[in-house]
């Protein structure tokens, strides 16, 4: 008879919880016994937290990523047809939040690494130039020491995008620490994650820390008195009791995570291209991406063969129906173009076994036997 193969999932969610979960139930029981439910004594806790553990003296809970980047950016005095240059290789909120709240995106191609490359940003910069927006991409550092030359010599901020990349570091400073602001997302795929959606704003710069606490909250000085028009995007409190409860495990996970990726780097040379991180880097593995030739064929080999992977993200941001105003081509971004027909996320997470590592290795090496590499 034949066996029906194991199934290994792309993500564990349940099964990390259940390491934590009394912990957790204790911190949910707290915060409902207490009665406060909105903006009390957790969400100022973990901002507290969350602020030290980024090496920054501030953090501002919100309701998610991506209402975090619209916010930080209107906080940094982006006005309506400013420009923000960034890349296309990204989750769309990247781009989108730049429109929404007013500006234009310019984007530029990647590295190989995926990140943002520096030696293309200058000449992407106008007299409308207002920022850049580096992307962490996957729990990878960009290169953060030049984007912020590039932008003191042209007076220009920068706001990382660092919703994949909680704890990664480079040249052993965290992101969230580098740039004028950092935007973290706590959507339960990310390493930190809530039990919901969530996100966080990381600043040294007092005043954009003032005007966030208002912004996320209608712009309310007070409970009588609002200084300015703005939205509804708490963090609420029960979610950040939780998170203070996933924040104390972080770096036990994160390793776990990086000891996954580096066997898989070690077993899978031979078949795909591996994510190697740099000397001065420490990457994260929100993702654990490679490169595969016949990427199509090989994720449906192995969605076949019971294990699930993914690809982040198949039509890069330029291409999308909502970015045709921006007027960019299939021919514009090489490095981009290239990496989206070839990526490939393979299953990782905490408590995954060398056995499921194994399997998912087998099925790859197996898949390239019968369909041999040109």
């Amino acid at each position: 008879m034949t066996m029906t193969p194991p199934s290994i999932p792309y993500v564990a969610l349940g099964q990390q919880a259940s390491e934590v979960k009394k912990e957790l139930m204790d911190a949910f029981e707290a915060v409902l016994d207490s009665g406060q439910y909105i903006l009390g004594p957790e969400v100022a806790a973990f901002e507290r937290e969350f602020a030290g553990y980024c090496q920054a003296k501030y953090a501002v809970g919100m309701s998610n990523g991506t209402s975090a980047l619209i916010l930080a950016l209107l906080g940094l005095g982006l006005n309506e047809g400013d420009e923000v240059i960034t890349v296309s290789d990204s989750f769309l909120a990247t781009v989108s939040s730049i429109a929404l709240a007013g500006g234009r995106p310019v984007l530029v191609d990647t590295r190989p690494d995926r990140n943002i490359d520096p030696g293309l940003i200058e000449a992407a910069i106008t007299p409308r130039t207002k920022g850049i927006i580096p992307v962490h991409l996957t729990g990878r550092p960009a290169r953060m020491v030049e984007i912020l030359e590039i932008a003191e010599r042209h007076n220009l901020f920068v706001l990382e995008d660092a919703a994949q990349a909680v704890g990664a570091r480079l040249n052993g400073r965290r992101v969230g620490s580098w740039g004028d602001a950092a935007c973290f997302s706590l959507h339960p795929l990310k390493n930190l994650h809530a039990f919901g959606d969530g996100g966080m704003m990381t600043t040294d710069d007092q005043s954009l820390f003032e005007y966030m606490i208002k912004a996320r909250n209608h712009g309310l000085q007070s409970r009588n008195q609002c200084d300015f028009w703005s939205f509804n995007c708490r963090l609420d409190e029960v979610q950040a009791a939780m998170l203070r409860v996933q924040l104390r495990h972080l770096d036990r996970w994160t390793e776990e995570r990086r000891r996954l990726a580096f066997r898989y780097n070690k077993l899978l040379r031979p078949y795909v291209d591996v994510p190697d991180e740099g000397p001065d880097e420490y990457c994260v593995y929100q993702t654990y991406v490679v490169q595969a030739e016949r990427r199509d064929d090989l994720q449906r080999y192995l969605n076949d063969n019971g294990v699930q992977a993914a690809v982040h993200y198949p039509i890069p941001i330029h291409l999308q129906p909502a970015a045709q105003s921006l007027g960019y081509s299939v021919n514009d971004f090489p490095v981009t173009m290239r990496a989206a027909a070839r990526i490939l996320s393979l299953p990782l997470h905490p408590g995954m076994s060398h056995a499921q590592q194994d399997r998912v290795v087998e099925v790859i090496a197996d898949f390239y036997k019968r369909n041999p590499k040109a």
